[in-house]
Parts: C-alpha cells; structure tokens; sequence
C-alpha cells in the first residue's frame, strides 16, 4: 500500500465554533493520538483527505511538531445528508508496527447454474499486519460454488506478512439455494392439487 501525503496543520481552537469556521474554509478537524502521546488536534485539506480515504485502511502521512508521521484512520465522522467529512480520529503509528484492521472481501468467478445466491457474512475481515504493508482487499474465488457452500476465514489465502485477527472458522461467505418466488408455489401447489 503506497503512503499519501496530506498536508495538515496544527489547530489550536477548539470547540464548535472553530470547527464550523475550518470546514467552511475546507479543512476537516482531525485528532491524532497513540502510542503514548498527549493527542494532537489538526485540521486536514478536506479534498485531500476524502481522497485519501476512498481507499481502505489508507496509510496517510502528516507533518506533526515538524516531522512527518505515519497515521491511519480509526474513525470517520460523516455529515448524515451529505456525506462529507465532519471529523476524523487518526491512529499514530509506526513502521515495522503491526496494527489490526479489517479489509473488504472481493469475490471473483461465477457461483454453480442454479440461480443461487452469495451471502457476505463479513463484509470485511480483520487481518493483522504490519501498518506500512496493509492489502487494499482480498480476494476469494467462488468460482462453480454450490448451494450450502461456505467459505471460512481460514479457508482465504492472505498476503505474506498477514494474519488473521478472527477465529479461523468464522464463516466469510455462504451461497444460499434460490427460494421460487410465492406466484410459482402457488402455482406447483394449485398444480398438485389439480393432480390429486
């Protein structure tokens, strides 16, 4: 995963007040705390960081007290109508750290004929790697897959260098059979009673 550099800076207001007047000039307030550290308040490019975070678990790069250092985001707080950044909590971390995130599952091929359908059980895994080397994704094949199959967490083949950070038997996925729909029940019931 490739470093993006956000160029933030120092806030020394607070409250509501100094947070509205930052988004109107088109920054989002920001928090960075961990390892050990009094957090530190920032105000972000607002474009820059929604860019940033389009992608998942993005390890960002942001100048705090005149040195470069690395964070990801924990929480992002989102407007309910709009969808724009209100704030974001970021996580101070190191490389060579290894930091516990969760990443999407993509799914690749095409189930068995049948009509059947693919359930996400975990929309995302959670994985432990370490911070400077996070996978965008993973990806699992469901190709030829039937109804009842199901994939487990230890059933995903990860990167080197990662883990998983769930019970190996946690069910990722499962393909569910096709249910008719109710006009064609009746119509196999009104059938069968036709029969009878």
């Amino acid at each position: 995963m490739s470093e993006i550099r956000i160029a933030a800076e120092t806030r020394s207001e607070f409250g509501k007040g100094a947070a509205r007047r930052a988004r109107r000039a088109g920054f989002v307030p920001g928090v960075v705390y961990g390892h050990g550290h009094a957090p530190v308040h920032l105000n972000l490019p607002g474009h820059d960081l929604m860019m940033a975070l389009k992608t998942p678990n993005a390890l960002l790069v942001v100048p705090i007290e005149g040195k470069d250092e690395y964070v990801l985001p924990k929480a992002v707080q989102r407007e309910a109508i709009k969808r724009t950044i209100e704030h974001v909590d970021l996580l101070l971390v190191k490389r060579g750290e290894k930091v516990t995130v969760e990443v999407p599952v993509h799914t690749e091929g095409e189930l068995a004929p049948g009509g059947n359908l693919l359930e996400h059980v975990l929309q995302a895994l959670p994985i432990e790697a370490e911070a400077t080397h996070l996978p965008e994704a993973v990806t699992v094949s469901v190709e030829g897959l039937e109804a009842g199959a199901s994939i487990h967490a230890k059933d995903i083949v990860l990167p080197n260098g990662v883990s998983l950070a769930v019970e190996g038997d946690a069910v990722v996925l499962q393909v569910i059979a096709a249910q008719a729909a109710p006009a064609e029940e009746e119509a196999e019931e009104a059938e069968a009673g036709a029969e009878a």
